[in-house]
């Protein structure tokens, strides 16, 4: 966003623009019941594809966040579970922001031996994907090549 706030005009607009479609569904019981069945599935559809990525190296938490985030769009339990985890985070990072280097290096190499353990773990169960070179994984234990056929 630029400091002048020149776009500022813009992301309110698109919020009035979202609001107000917003109450033009919930004009009657029928579509209030719709949208907010359509919320909590897609919601939680998301939360829990997030939940899934937590493991894996990339975005998991953010997903997490994200439903739960489309969840409180509707939901004031989620609103709430939203509020609490986005404390639980921040605690988290000002506790870790206060702590010595060491500790934050150990807390770095757990995270990054936790990703590997797991990318291993994925290898293992799903195997190497065929864009992966054969020249960059050695032969993983578990992993160990077919015999050639007839």
């Amino acid at each position: 966003m630029r400091a002048d706030g020149a776009g500022q005009g813009r992301l309110s607009g698109a919020r009035r623009t979202v609001a107000q479609v917003r109450d033009r569904v919930r004009t009657t019981r029928g579509s209030r019941l719709v949208y907010r069945s359509v919320v909590g599935l897609v919601g939680a559809a998301v939360t829990v594809g997030g939940l899934f990525l937590v493991p894996l190296p990339g975005p998991g938490w953010l997903v997490v966040f994200v439903g739960l985030a489309i969840l409180a769009s509707e939901f004031t339990w989620a609103q709430r579970l939203l509020d609490f985890a986005r404390d639980q985070l921040r605690g988290w990072m000002r506790w870790l922001g206060r702590q010595r280097l060491w500790v934050r290096l150990a807390v770095a190499l757990g995270t990054a031996g936790f990703v590997a353990a797991t990318l291993y773990l994925v290898a293992v169960l799903a195997g190497v994907p065929d864009w992966v070179p054969g020249a960059w994984i050695p032969p993983l234990p578990g992993l160990e090549a077919a015999p050639p056929g007839p």
